[in-house]
C-alpha cells in the first residue's frame, strides 16, 4: 500500500509558464495525476509572455519526487526552473536561536544585566544556591540530552545526525509550554560518561529530558541520574509514551465499557517504551499482559531465560503467567487491547479476529504501524497510531511539555510515578465524555488546553507528595500563560 503524501516530503516547484489561458490548470492537473497534494501557489514574477509561479506540493517519498518533476516537465509551455526540498530548507542554520528578554540600549541596561550589577546577583546565589532558580534561566531551562543511538525510526545515527531531532524537541518545549530547552548531543555511548557529563552541566538546568538513548543503557542512565540529581529527570521515550498510551486507554475504556482490572493486553515490542508502558498498565491494575520481543512471547520458562537482561526477567516474572509461547500474533488470542511498539506490519490484519469484541488496537510503529488502521477497522472498535494522518494520534508531545511545565512551576525535585499518572488522567479529561468517539479518544497535539491541564495536575501532585524544593510560592499558571503573549515585566528587586 503506497504511503500517503506528507509535508515531510514536500517540494516547492518553481515553474515558468507561457502566458496563455489554461496553462496553470494544465500544470496542476499533471501534478495531481502524479499523485501529489497541491498546497500554496504563489506568483514570483510576471513578464511579457510568461509568468513564474512557486507551487508547493506534498509527496509520498523522495522517489515520488521524480514522478512529479517528470509530470511538470511533460506539460508543453511549462519549464521547471528549480525545485526546493522544503523540509531541508527550514533546517538551514538550525531551528532554534537564543533571544534576549531585556534590551541592551543604554549604559544603565548594561550595568544591570552585566557588570557591575550582575555581581550582586552572583553574590546572592553564592549565599543561597536555590536563588539560581529565581535569578537565572535555570528555573525554566531543560537540557534535551541524547547520544544519538536510538533516533526515531533511524536507529544509531550518532550525535551530529541526532541534533536536528533534539532541536525539534526544544522547539516543542518552547511552543507548547514556554519551557526553554537546549539540545545536548553527546559523543559517547558509555553510561558512566553520559551520567558524569549530565551531572557536570546540571547546574545550568532545572530539568533533564533524556532522548533517543538505546535500550537497555537508557534505563541505567535515567536511574542513576534520578538518584544523583535534585532536579527532574525524565526519559521521554519511556515515560512520555506510557503516559499518552494510558490517557488514550482511559478514554477508550469509557467507550467500550471494559474495566482495567479485567483487561487482557497483548504487546509486541519490549524496548524502552514497551517496558515503561507495561509498568504503567500494571500499576493501573491491568489484569493480564502478554508481551513479545524479537525472540517470541516472553515468560520465565523460555529457553533464553538465563541470558535475559534483568529488565526482561522482570517482564517475564510479572506477565504471561500462563507461559504461552509463539510469535507476535499469539498475543492477540483473547486480547482486549493490542499495543504495538515494534515495526511495520508485524501482524496480519486477519489475525485481529482472534481478539475479543469491542477490541482496541494501538499500533504505534512509525512511519508504518504494525497494522494499517483501514485494515484493522473491520475487526476492532478503536484504532490509534503514532501517525498524524489518522485519527487518535498517540504522540508524546501531549505529555512531556506539560509534565516539565508543571514540575518547573512547582519546583519539583523529581518526576514521580504518581505525577505521570496525574498527567495521563489530565490528558484524558481534556475531552468531555459527551464528545468521545471511536475516532476521538485523545486530544489533538495542537489543543492548547492540554499543556495547562497536565501542568496543573503534575504541579498539584508534586506539592501533595512534597517532592518540591523550598523556594517560596510557585509560579502561577495563569501568569505563565499570560507571559507567552506579553513582554516580560521587569523583576522586582529582592528585599
Amino acid at each position: 500500500m503506497p504511503a500517503t503524501p506528507s509535508a515531510s516530503y514536500s517540494l516547492t516547484l518553481r515553474v515558468r509558464l507561457e502566458h496563455k489561458p489554461g496553462m496553470l490548470g494544465e500544470v496542476l492537473t499533471a501534478i495531481g495525476n502524479a499523485g501529489a497534494l497541491i498546497g500554496a501557489i504563489d506568483i514570483v514574477e510576471v513578464s511579457q509572455g510568461h509568468f513564474v509561479r512557486d507551487i508547493s506540493v506534498d509527496a509520498r517519498d523522495q522517489a515520488h519526487w521524480e514522478l512529479i518533476i517528470d509530470a511538470v516537465k511533460g506539460v508543453e509551455g511549462a519549464e521547471l526552473m528549480d525545485f526546493t526540498d522544503r523540509t531541508l530548507t527550514i533546517h538551514i542554520g538550525g531551528k532554534i536561536a537564543q533571544a534576549n528578554k531585556y534590551p541592551l540600549k543604554t549604559r544603565d541596561d548594561l550595568a544591570m544585566a552585566y557588570t557591575p550589577g550582575v555581581a550582586r546577583v552572583c553574590s546572592a546565589i553564592k549565599e543561597d544556591e536555590e536563588k539560581a532558580f529565581q535569578y537565572t534561566i535555570k528555573g525554566n531551562y531543560v537540557a534535551v540530552v541524547s547520544d544519538g543511538t536510538a533516533v526515531l525510526g533511524l536507529g544509531d545515527i550518532g550525535p551530529e545526525a541526532a541534533l536536528p531531532v533534539m532541536e525539534g524537541k526544544a522547539m516543542l518545549f518552547k511552543e507548547f509550554a514556554d519551557v526553554d530547552a537546549f539540545p545536548i548531543c553527546l559523543d559517547t555511548r558509555d553510561p558512566d560518561e553520559i551520567v558524569a557529563t549530565v551531572k557536570a552541566i546540571a547546574p545550568v538546568f532545572g530539568g533533564i529530558n533524556l532522548e533517543d538513548i538505546s535500550s537497555p543503557r537508557c534505563f541505567e542512565v535515567e536511574a542513576r541520574l534520578k538518584d544523583e540529581l535534585d532536579i527532574p529527570v525524565f526519559h521521554d521515550d519511556q515515560h512520555g509514551t506510557a503516559v499518552v498510551v494510558m490517557a488514550a486507554l482511559l478514554n477508550a475504556l469509557k467507550l467500550t465499557g471494559k474495566r482495567l482490572e479485567a483487561l487482557r493486553v497483548g504487546m509486541v515490542g519490549l524496548g524502552a517504551a514497551g517496558i515503561a508502558v507495561t509498568r504503567m498498565l500494571l500499576r493501573g491494575g491491568v489484569g493480564e499482559i502478554i508481551g513479545c520481543d524479537r525472540h517470541g512471547l516472553i515468560h520465565t520458562e523460555r529457553d533464553d531465560w538465563a541470558e535475559m537482561h534483568p529488565l526482561k526477567r522482570w517482564y517475564a516474572e510479572n506477565t504471561n503467567f500462563s507461559k504461552r509461547s509463539g510469535g507476535p500474533e499469539e498475543v492477540l488470542e483473547g486480547a482486549d487491547l493490542f499495543i504495538g511498539l515494534s515495526g511495520a506490519r508485524v501482524i496480519r490484519h486477519e489475525a485481529l479476529a482472534r481478539m475479543t469484541g469491542d477490541a482496541m488496537v494501538f499500533a504505534m510503529a512509525n512511519p508504518e504501524p504494525e497494522v494499517m488502521p483501514e485494515e484493522a477497522a473491520p475487526y476492532v472498535r478503536i484504532v490509534a497510531t503514532g501517525r498524524s494522518d489518522y485519527p487518535n494520534q498517540i504522540n508524546n508531545v501531549l505529555a512531556f511539555p506539560g509534565i516539565f511545565r508543571g514540575a518547573l512551576d512547582a519546583g519539583a525535585t523529581e518526576i514521580t510515578e504518581e505525577m505521570k499518572v496525574a498527567a495521563a488522567r489530565a490528558i484524558a479529561e481534556v475531552i468531555p465524555e459527551s464528545e468521545l468517539s471511536e475516532d476521538y479518544i485523545i486530544p489533538s497535539v495542537f489543543n492548547r488546553d492540554v499543556v495547562d491541564a497536565v501542568a496543573s495536575a503534575v504541579a498539584d501532585e508534586a506539592r501533595r507528595a512534597g517532592v518540591v524544593r523550598n523556594q517560596g510560592p510557585a509560579i502561577d499558571s495563569d501568569a505563565r500563560a499570560t507571559s507567552r503573549t506579553s513582554p516580560p515585566a521587569r523583576p522586582v528587586p529582592a528585599s
